[in-house]
Parts: structure tokens; sequence; C-alpha cells
């Protein structure tokens, strides 16, 4: 026995050894995919605000996504999550969030948390961040995760986006992710004046027009981005149909 101990000694350290290597490797593997995402489809799609190059190149996002995509996690794709549905495509993400030209102190709505992972991009610009999110597993999930990050500065709530979250509002500026065929007036009436709403607005079956509102006297001036495939928002919107105004 006493010679075999230094032997299984050495056995177990080699194998720490091995273990530690691989996470390492891991790591770095991970780091050098995200910077060439940054340069790649970020940078090289035209996305020049500073802000939000330097939130996306710190935040992990294959820790957003599960354990069977995360080698995929930097490429410019949506990939799956739970319950159906979907972390949004990388520069589709740096596109909104830099369309709606944040100021570190702004207080921030998103509607449909997800994967937690644009509420954690929102969080390194801004002062506060409010997400809300329909599903309670996803909610669950996404809170604990960007608790785990660190993150202070975001409150995550399981509730139908549609009414906004009133107690915290007015907002500077509000984020859609799902896909609806009008804008909800609550959240029309949560946004500051001067405030600006993105949104994926037409069809929830198939594609949508990225659309940008600015509120100016109480009205929205509405601009169109261009084409986009978001999951539908469901809840209260599905039931007030097409009869808004936007």
């Amino acid at each position: 026995m006493f010679l075999l101990r230094p032997i299984l000694t050495i056995f177990i350290f080699s194998v720490l050894l091995t273990q530690l290597s691989d996470r390492s490797y891991a790591a770095d593997d991970y780091k050098v995919k995200r910077q060439a995402m940054i340069e790649n489809d970020i940078k090289g799609r035209g996305i020049k605000d500073r802000k939000v190059l330097d939130a996306m190149s710190r935040i992990e996002r294959h820790l957003f996504v599960d354990g069977n995509f995360m080698r995929r996690a930097y490429d410019d794709n949506p990939l799956p999550i739970d319950e159906g549905q979907t972390i949004s495509q990388p520069y589709v993400v740096a596109l909104m969030t830099e369309t709606l030209k944040l100021k570190p102190a702004d207080r921030v709505l998103e509607i449909g948390t997800g994967s937690g992972y644009q509420a954690a991009v929102l969080a390194e610009i801004v002062s506060e961040v409010y997400t809300i999110e329909i599903r309670q597993k996803l909610s669950e999930k996404a809170g604990k995760l960007l608790k785990d990050l660190g993150y202070r500065n975001i409150k995550v709530k399981n509730a139908d986006g549609y009414f906004g979250w009133e107690e915290y509002a007015p907002f500077d500026a509000i984020i859609v992710t799902a896909s609806a065929n009008h804008i909800p007036a609550p959240l029309i009436k949560q946004l500051k004046e001067g405030g600006r709403l993105i949104i994926p607005l037409g069809s929830t079956v198939y594609y949508q027009t990225l659309t940008l509102a600015t509120k100016k006297k109480g009205e929205l001036d509405v601009e169109q981005m261009g084409g986009v495939a978001f999951v539908p928002m469901t809840g209260e919107v599905q039931k007030k149909g097409s009869k808004q105004k936007y």
C-alpha cells in the first residue's frame, strides 16, 4: 500500500490537470469564437456603437444556450431554447440594441426575456432593465442565471408583456423580442416622451418588419428597418388582433 500511494496520488493529480486543461481550452475557445463573432458578424455588418460592441464582447453567450448548442453559441443565427422559443441571432440583438441609442442612465423595458441574453446586453449598457416573460419556466431559469452572473440591475417578471410594467414606467426605451401584428397600447403609454420602442411587426406566422417607433407629442413616429423572423408574442396580444392603430 505504501508503494501504491505515490502512484495513486500522481494519477489523481494527472486527471485533475487534464480536466482543468480541458476547461481552460474550452473557455479560450469560446473567447476566440466570441471575438470572431464581434469582428465578422457585428462590426463587419455595420454595428458601430462601442457600448454595444463592448457589452457583447464581455457576455458569454454560450451560457445562455442549452448544452447541446454551446459550441454553436457564437454562430450568427438564432438557436432553440426551452418552451419552443429561441435566442436571437447575435447581429439582430446588436442591431436592435444600437437602434435604441441607449444612455447609461436609461431605464429599459424588455418584453420577452427568453434566455436572458438580451437583458444581459442591455444591463451592460444602462442602469435599469425590467424584463417580462410570459412562460414561467423561462422566466425562472433566466432570472436565476442572470442573478448567478451577478446582474443586480435587472428585474425579471413572469407575466404577460402586453401590459408592460406600469410600476416602473415611464421607460426611456422598450424592446419587444417577439413578433406582434400591432404595438400594444399599454407599451405606448409607458414609453417616455422622446422614447424609442423597437418591435418585430407584422405576420406572427411568417416574417415581420423590424419597426422603430419614437414617441413625439404622444404619437408614434414609425420607421421600418427591414425583414426579420421572430417567434410570436402570446397572451393578450392575440386577443386584440389588428384592431389597434399601430
